[in-house]
């Protein structure tokens, strides 16, 4: 009996021993978890929160640009072909002229959803690239670059030439130089090129099915020099769509 006394002694005390270990790693457990899960909710709360936010913040710029682009290129529409018309180059059916401006309905929606597309495309193309645009960066070399548009279109009612062909010429090398002068992107030149052969074919489709037609047509169906306006005015909207699309919020991306 006494050679039993010491064992059991050490045993209640092991015990003892080991419930105060469990006992202790419990109340850290819950020390720790106290104090994390705060900072997890936190940090989970805002997770959830930020990206609504810039998704929703990014979407009303995108509309607002949009707009932007619709005005612009609806207001240029009507100015320019105003003028068009006044110099008899373009002729639209009697039925279908409207008393605002001498123009068609449908040409300034038309033209402002072309500028609301290619005002958007410029930019997104830019950084799709990688290689952002940011050559005069500036809106009075915007606002220069639209000056020229307009004079280049101008000229092409206004300029009497020999022939059609060295007006054409004389608009190509215009052209040219605006896209030198205010952008010497290579997105800018390809895109200007896309552009110009698109709406150039879209043009002839119009003119083909009699919607209007262009007096002394030199190149199935429309004048030659009219790749050259479209050009320098997908260069133009362009310029504008990238100006605007500055400090725009980047897009959220779902990781």
């Amino acid at each position: 009996m006494p050679r039993l006394e010491p064992s059991a002694w050490s045993c209640s005390s092991a015990a003892r021993g080991q419930s105060k270990v469990q006992l202790a790693s419990k109340v850290g457990e819950m020390l720790g978890n106290s104090v994390s899960s705060p900072s997890l909710t936190l940090v989970g709360h805002g997770a959830h929160t930020s990206s609504p936010c810039s998704t929703l913040n990014w979407s009303q710029h995108l509309v607002q640009r949009s707009v932007v682009l619709f005005v612009v290129g609806a207001f240029m529409a009507l100015v320019l072909n105003m003028l068009q018309i006044q110099r008899n180059v373009t002729l639209f059916p009697e039925e279908v002229i409207s008393t605002l401006f001498s123009s068609a309905w449908w040409v300034p929606p038309c033209c402002g959803t072309a500028a609301a597309v290619v005002g958007l495309l410029y930019p997104c193309i830019d950084s799709h690239l990688g290689e952002p645009h940011k050559f005069k960066r500036e809106w009075a070399s915007v606002m220069r670059c639209i000056a020229v548009f307009v004079g280049i279109n101008h000229a092409s009612a206004k300029l009497d030439f020999a022939n059609n062909v060295q007006l054409s010429l004389t608009l190509a090398a215009l052209s040219l130089g605006l896209w030198w002068t205010f952008d010497r992107s290579r997105s800018g030149l390809g895109l200007g090129i896309t552009i110009a052969f698109v709406a150039t074919l879209i043009t002839q489709f119009l003119v083909y099915n009699g919607v209007y037609q262009y007096t002394s047509p030199d190149f199935l169906y429309i004048r030659s020099w009219l790749p050259c306006i479209f050009f320098s005015g997908g260069v133009t909207v362009g310029n504008i769509g990238r100006q605007l699309a500055m400090g725009i919020p980047e897009k959220p991306h779902n990781d």
